[in-house]
């Protein structure tokens, strides 16, 4: 069989010039942005404190890498764009790779690091929470006036037999529905949960932990919990008002709750039919559903138009005019999608496919990590640039895929970036903000 990799292939030509090619260049890289990550990982010290969370069980003396150097390697490759554990077979020999880590020598095999995962129990998901939860609250230099959690659940389909895999109609496939609770652009949990529980089983419980060390470290801020109706339980509400949480969380139609607008839709309708524009109307009552213990404030938001009327309704113990409450408060819930599209797709917080829950688990916080370093590049590093506002598949592609030869001798490790590269002077402002 012939060596399809060795030689020199042709193509064609330019004017006079041959065209050919080569693997012969010898230690060049393809990720010289890297270093950027880099230093905002030493800047937080998140891939450190991530390490020290865990914590190494491992004899000593037959320890060649790091559990720092692991999951470094490991954050690094996600967001460099490489989401599988066996492409770490090639890059544990990639130089700039080695640099960023902090070693010179080979980094760790594809082996080593499953052997990382599959060891992850459910003690090592408690911790690497903490890490998102002590890396978000250094990152405020004083308390918040507020703080808005919003809470989502998202979709993971399973290829294979993973455990507590089930099937979930609405997805018509197998798969996990991991639960991600975000405050602005910071993730603070994504906790990975079987497809046939109730996506509010574990809500309640979740945000009782997160209050313990948001409430120590910031006692006059003012907490609110948005969801979608998914998470509309009467323990929910409940819980959070006993806990001096406040909540806006949309709530399922009904008829009831259809019955208390008839009026109000009728008068949209006609008004829609008397101009054709679309009507909308807002309006709050006292309600309560015969599971709940008490009455308690629903916004409306009446919708006429084309389609027929689209009545929505949401529940909140938040003062305020029902339009600014709906509109700019609860509605500003599907900046959290974008959030959870990010973590999930650009940083492969899907890829479950390994057989044991908890390995899962532990990929899940691998991506959040990742996630974490991605947003803070951004916050530190790329503040005023025409990336500010990118996302991060963006500032993969422009900024970190940056060819470069790489030099290293006793002395010193020298990367030559690519001269013509386009966002040279964003990569230039963003090491200056870093800093050395």
């Amino acid at each position: 069989m012939p060596k399809c990799t060795d030689g020199t292939v042709r193509f064609g030509r330019v004017g006079r010039r041959v065209v050919e090619a080569a693997f012969d260049g010898g230690d060049i890289v393809s990720d010289g942005g890297v270093l950027l990550l880099r230093q905002v990982d030493e800047r937080l010290g998140l891939s450190r404190a991530a390490a020290l969370a865990l914590g190494d069980e491992r004899r000593s003396a037959s320890v060649q890498h790091s559990l720092h150097s692991l999951l470094a390697q490991r954050i690094y490759g996600l967001c460099l764009g490489w989401s599988d554990v066996c492409d770490h077979n090639v890059l544990r020999n990639d130089l700039v790779m080695q640099t960023a880590v902090g070693r010179a020598e080979p980094l760790a095999s594809a082996p080593t690091l499953s052997r990382l995962e599959t060891a992850a129990t459910p003690e090592h998901a408690a911790a690497l929470h903490e890490v998102l939860m002590q890396q978000f609250i250094a990152g405020h230099a004083k308390p918040p006036k507020e703080l808005v959690l919003d809470v989502d659940a998202t979709h993971v389909p399973l290829h294979g037999q993973q455990q507590r895999g089930h099937f979930h109609a609405y997805y018509d496939n197998y798969g996990y529905l991991p639960l991600y609770v975000f405050a602005g652009q910071d993730m603070l949990a994504c906790v990975l949960r079987p497809s046939d529980r109730d996506p509010a089983s574990v809500l309640s419980a979740l945000i009782k932990r997160l209050l313990v060390p948001l409430r120590r470290a910031w006692p006059k801020t003012r907490i609110i919990v948005r969801a979608d109706s998914g998470f509309c339980r009467p323990r929910v509400l409940q819980r959070l008002e006993r806990w001096g949480v406040s909540y806006i969380i949309g709530l399922q139609k009904n008829s009831r709750l259809n019955e208390q607008v008839a009026l109000a839709e009728l008068a949209l309708a006609e008004r829609y039919a008397a101009n054709k524009a679309k009507q909308r109307l807002f309006g709050e009552f006292e309600y309560a559903a015969g599971t709940w213990d008490r009455a308690r404030r629903v916004i409306a938001r009446l919708e006429h138009g084309e389609q027929g009327s689209n009545p929505r309704f949401i529940v909140t113990d938040l003062s305020g005019s029902p339009r600014a409450l709906y509109e700019r408060l609860y509605c500003a819930r599907g900046e959290a999608e974008n959030r959870i599209k990010e973590a999930q797709l650009d940083l492969f917080g899907r890829r479950a496919s390994c057989h044991r829950f908890q390995a899962n688990q532990l990929r899940l916080l691998l991506a959040a990590l990742a996630y974490t370093l991605m947003i803070n590049l951004r916050r530190l590093a790329l503040k005023g640039t025409e990336l500010a506002q990118a996302c991060t598949a963006t500032i993969r592609t422009k900024l970190l895929k940056i060819g470069a030869a790489v030099l290293r001798n006793t002395r010193r490790v020298l990367v030559l970036l690519a001269s013509a590269h386009p966002m040279k002077h964003v990569f230039l402002a963003a090491a200056d903000a870093l800093g050395p």
